[in-house]
């Protein structure tokens, strides 16, 4: 089958630098966090010089992945096979992991700099790194064990970054969170548990060719579904999410937000592809819930009184538009034009929001930084003072509506292809209210912004760099929209 992200076996071989680059790509981060505990920097610079490694490796992957469609490493220990892939998905989800884990890592000396310092800050470095590498073996993996420890280190780290802070309403939200996450977890355990136990397959490769529908598949899809739901705060079961972020630092947000809820919905994709081939009922039930997810987001976020509220609500409503795809991707009688249309659109509007969002949380973070008001009243009258951190938010917010010429407007032109030609007419319908939605919450606050009535305030001055970090991250996902030949290319090997 054409979309089941690349599990058949390659004859490219990687070479030994590829084995190195890989390593690092993995262990990097942890090791850096760590040392960063030790030593915890006041500046960019030695982060900076942290990321540089980091980044080449994965650009070697990069290189090694455009030579072929498909890179597998494998390794036997004591009888326990250990492999990865490297596919054009999983590459463009590497890099983008990388690039902004770097952003939260070069945007966090200035935070820590002009904030109030706090006993557990310098535990935030191991556990970004821990967040990073995470994600990257998710990326990579191959069978569901590997998936799950994924899953755990990065639940457990993001867990662990939300309670940092120290903040009762911080400590309340981040233990609701942790509570919400391990049944998330038992419940994919569960799934797995059937899988192993009636066709004794861990590996996807190997479960593919041998995985027959039934009760036992439909059980397992169901338990792991649930759980993997509940990780990626999916509406319905997504509220968490907006307490989460309220009292969360600004680095973890934009990695949480960005990066984190989107690894739980890759994973779904990928073992629903395989669990529920050609199955009418279960995509069809989250492509409703995404189509409520659209509205309901995009109205908590209109009446929304707190800025990073309606951010994050933003992103309940962004996640439906991703769910709404789910019958184009894995349902039957899909004609291969707008399959191809929609698993190209769907990677894209996951790239283009995760970059976007992060840019939001951060300049959201910068504005309440600065003036001490997290409101949306509070705020008024800050493009005086805070021009840049407006800007920012306003660029990232054209991602999010789907302007041209961003890679929202490229992702849905993509998208409102494959269902008009699938004859998805209520799908079409959910993303341009979501659309006009997504306009009103953000005019609703660059009209308090330039209120010019509001009374002055005082500002505290932002560290260097912090808002130009934002700016970089909004116009990527400006960018990527006019360059988007780039990855879709990729994709067509990420789906072979």
């Amino acid at each position: 089958m054409m979309w089941r992200f690349g599990l058949v076996e390659s004859t490219f071989a990687p070479m030994l630098t590829s084995h190195w680059a890989l390593a690092a790509v993995l262990c990097l981060p942890l090791l850096f966090g760590a040392l960063a505990a030790i030593f915890p920097p006041k500046r960019m610079w030695p982060v900076a010089l942290a990321c540089v490694p980091i980044l080449v490796a994965g650009l070697y992957l990069l290189i090694d992945t455009l030579q072929a469609d498909l890179l597998r490493w494998q390794w036997e220990f004591s009888g326990v096979s250990i492999a990865f892939r490297l596919n054009g998905l999983s590459i463009l989800l590497l890099l983008l992991t990388q690039w902004l884990g770097a952003a939260a890592a070069l945007y966090t000396p200035g935070l820590l700099r002009i904030s109030e310092p706090e006993r557990f800050a310098r535990w935030l470095w191991p556990l970004i790194g821990t967040v990073i590498s995470a994600l990257s073996l998710a990326w990579l993996a191959t069978d569901l064990l590997t998936l799950y420890i994924a899953l755990e280190m990065m639940g457990l780290a993001a867990v662990a970054m939300l309670l940092l802070s120290g903040k009762v309403a911080a400590l309340q939200a981040g233990m609701r969170y942790l509570l919400l996450t391990l049944v998330g977890s038992l419940a994919y355990l569960l799934g797995v548990a059937l899988v192993v136990g009636y066709w004794g397959q861990l590996d996807l490769a190997g479960l593919a060719q041998v995985m027959e529908p039934g009760p036992v598949a439909w059980m397992a899809a169901a338990l792991m579904g649930a759980g993997l739901a509940l990780k990626a705060a999916l509406f319905p079961l997504h509220g968490w999410l907006s307490p989460v972020h309220a009292s969360a630092w600004t680095p973890v947000s934009a990695l949480h937000a960005g990066l984190v809820v989107k690894a739980s919905l890759f994973v779904l994709l990928q073992l629903w592809s395989l669990l529920l081939p050609d199955t009418f009922w279960a995509p069809r039930l989250i492509a409703w819930m995404g189509m409520l997810a659209i509205v309901w987001g995009g109205l908590i976020a209109w009446r929304a009184e707190s800025l990073k509220t309606l951010v994050a609500s933003s992103t309940v409503a962004q996640l439906g538009y991703l769910m709404v795809v789910f019958p184009l991707l894995i349902g039957p009688d899909i004609s291969p034009l707008a399959r191809a249309l929609a698993w190209e659109g769907f990677w894209l509007q996951l790239m283009g929001h995760a970059l976007a969002k992060a840019a939001m949380f951060m300049a959201a973070g910068n504005l309440i930084l600065a003036t001490g008001e997290t409101t949306l009243k509070g705020l008024a009258g800050t493009s005086r003072r805070l021009p840049l951190s407006l800007l920012v938010f306003g660029v990232a917010s054209v991602t999010l509506m789907g302007l041209p010429p961003s890679a929202g407007f490229t992702a849905k032109w993509l998208l409102l292809h494959a269902m008009v030609v699938s004859q998805q007419w209520l799908a079409v319908a959910a993303l341009l209210v979501g659309t006009l939605l997504t306009a009103a919450y953000i005019f609703r606050f660059f009209r308090y912004s330039f209120m010019e009535t509001a009374p002055r305030q005082r500002y505290q001055p932002l560290a260097p760099g912090m808002d130009m970090i934002a700016l970089c991250l909004a116009l990527a996902a400006f960018v990527l929209g006019l360059l988007a030949h780039f990855p879709l290319e990729l994709l067509q090997g990420g789906s072979a």
